[in-house]
C-alpha cells in the first residue's frame, strides 16, 4: 500500500496556539508568555514527529442511495459522501498521522509543566493539520497532472457522515498497521494526532463549499476567518 513519508511541514506560533483551542490574536494581546511557550514547543518538539500518508486511490464503480460502491466491492456510505462523490470517478481514502513520539513527550510533561505541556500537545495539533493540507495539496497537484479535480476533503465526524459511521468504512479499506494506526471500540484514533479523509477524484468534481460548511462546530468556530479560503 503506497505510503508518503518525505515532508516538508512547517508551523508557526499561532497554530500551535490554534491547536491550543486559544484565538493568536487574542493571545498576542493578552499574553506574551503563552506566544514564547508556543514558540519553545516548535523549537523542541518538531523533531518528534514522523509525518506519514497512507492511501488508496479506488475506481468508483456506482453511487446510489448514499452509497458509494468501489472497486474490489469496497464501500463508502453517507449522506455528505454521496453529495460529493457522486461526480467522482476515483476516491481517494487517506489516513494521516506524525506518530505518537510527541504526544508521549506532551503527556509526560503535562504532569510537571502543564502550560509546556499543552503546547507541545497544540503543536502535534498543528502539525497533523499541516500534514493533511499537504496531502490533500499532493492529490490535487497529482490529479492536475491527468486534468482531473478534486473534491474538498470529507472526515469522519462532519454533518452527514458521523465517527461512528465513517471510521469503520475507512479503517476497512486501509491497512492502518502500516503506519502504526488504530482504532479503540469508539472509533477513536491512536496515535490521537492522526486524521482520515475521503477525496473525490474526477474530470468534473465541483468543490461545493468549505470544509467548514460541514463542521459540526461551525456555529461556535473561532477561526472561520483564518479558514475562510479553504
Amino acid at each position: 500500500m503506497p505510503v508518503w513519508r518525505e515532508w516538508d511541514l512547517t508551523v508557526d506560533a499561532d497554530a500551535v496556539l490554534r491547536g491550543q483551542g486559544a484565538d493568536p490574536a487574542i493571545i498576542r494581546g493578552r499574553s506574551a508568555i503563552l506566544v514564547s511557550v508556543a514558540e519553545r514547543a516548535i523549537r523542541e518538539g518538531s523533531h518528534l514527529i514522523k509525518p506519514e500518508v497512507l492511501f488508496r486511490r479506488l475506481a468508483v464503480d456506482r453511487v446510489a442511495h448514499e452509497r458509494i460502491t468501489l472497486e474490489g466491492n469496497g464501500i463508502l456510505q453517507g449522506k455528505l459522501l454521496a453529495q460529493h462523490l457522486a461526480p467522482a470517478s476515483e476516491a481517494a481514502v487517506i489516513l494521516c498521522t506524525i506518530g505518537d513520539d510527541l504526544e508521549t513527550r506532551a503527556s509526560e510533561t503535562m504532569a510537571h509543566d502543564p502550560v509546556f505541556g499543552l503546547a507541545l500537545d497544540g503543536l502535534g495539533s498543528a502539525y497533523v493539520e499541516a500534514l493533511a493540507n499537504a496531502a490533500c495539496r499532493r492529490f490535487e497537484d497529482d490529479a492536475k497532472v491527468e486534468s482531473l479535480q478534486t473534491s474538498i476533503p470529507l472526515s469522519p465526524g462532519m454533518i452527514g457522515w458521523s465517527v461512528e459511521e465513517g471510521q469503520p468504512q475507512i479503517f476497512h479499506l486501509l491497512p492502518s498497521e502500516e503506519i502504526g494506526v488504530r482504532v479503540t471500540a469508539s472509533w477513536v484514533m491512536l496515535p490521537r494526532k492522526s486524521l482520515s479523509m475521503v477525496l473525490g477524484i474526477g474530470r468534473e468534481m465541483v468543490e461545493a463549499g468549505r470544509t467548514c460548511d460541514y463542521c459540526t462546530l461551525r456555529e461556535a468556530c473561532r477561526y472561520q476567518d483564518h479558514y475562510a479560503s479553504r
